[in-house]
């Protein structure tokens, strides 16, 4: 009697064991198929500064659009707005790097120029012109700074400025919504909006596990 009791004890704790161990696998497994936690983007710089470059792409953005909409007063509202922004970015923070700092005064105050022009120019071809040249400039300064809370995307149009004269512009997507040409173009109307591809991606957003 008492062998046939020590057998089922020991049957019993062996079933227990089995049980504990079942479950701890089989949840561990679970676990192991769940998503793997993403990591959190950290940015080098300050959230002033990051919000600060994210005002000027906001109305540099808004900007375009008037132009794609051949609406020459809402370009020059958009236009001052972008002047305000550009006058309130948070450039100081970049002094504690020299190099970076000095670099990324010139085409900042080119911008500020180019901007300017494209308020006072008379005509939307002049204005666009203007648009070139200040879309180059903040290409720069955004790479020089290596913002890194948005992704961007350096366009052209190859006929912007007549035949084989290429124009550029930044988007916030890849799609193409062509400011130089745009929805009421004299000759082409709006057969011309997509006019134009990505050149380039501008994209220092990184995770923090990567840095």
């Amino acid at each position: 009697m008492k062998k046939v009791l020590i057998v089922v004890v020991i049957l019993l704790l062996v079933a227990a064991g089995y049980l504990v161990w079942a479950f701890k696998f089989r949840s561990g497994a679970r676990r192991e198929k769940g998503p793997k936690p993403v990591a959190l983007a950290v940015s080098k710089h300050s959230e002033g500064f990051n919000e600060s470059v994210a005002q000027v792409l906001a109305d540099y953005y808004d900007m375009t659009e008037a132009f794609v909409n051949w609406d020459s007063l809402k370009v020059n509202t958009v236009a001052a707005a972008l002047q305000q922004s550009l006058d309130s970015l948070k450039i100081g923070e970049l002094q504690r790097d020299t190099f970076i700092y000095q670099s990324a005064l010139d085409p900042l105050g080119n911008a500020k120029a180019q901007v300017a022009a494209v308020v006072s120019e008379p005509t939307l071809d002049k204005k666009r012109v203007a648009l070139n040249s200040l879309s180059e400039n903040l290409l720069q300064l955004f790479v020089i700074v290596k913002y890194d809370r948005a992704k961007m995307y350096w366009q052209e149009c190859p006929m912007a400025f007549g035949e084989d004269q290429s124009g550029f512009w930044i988007s916030q997507t890849d799609a193409v919504r062509n400011p130089y040409l745009g929805l009421k173009h004299p000759t082409y109307k709006a057969g011309m909006l997509t006019c134009g591809e990505p050149k380039d991606t501008i994209n220092f957003t990184v995770p923090d596990t990567a840095r």
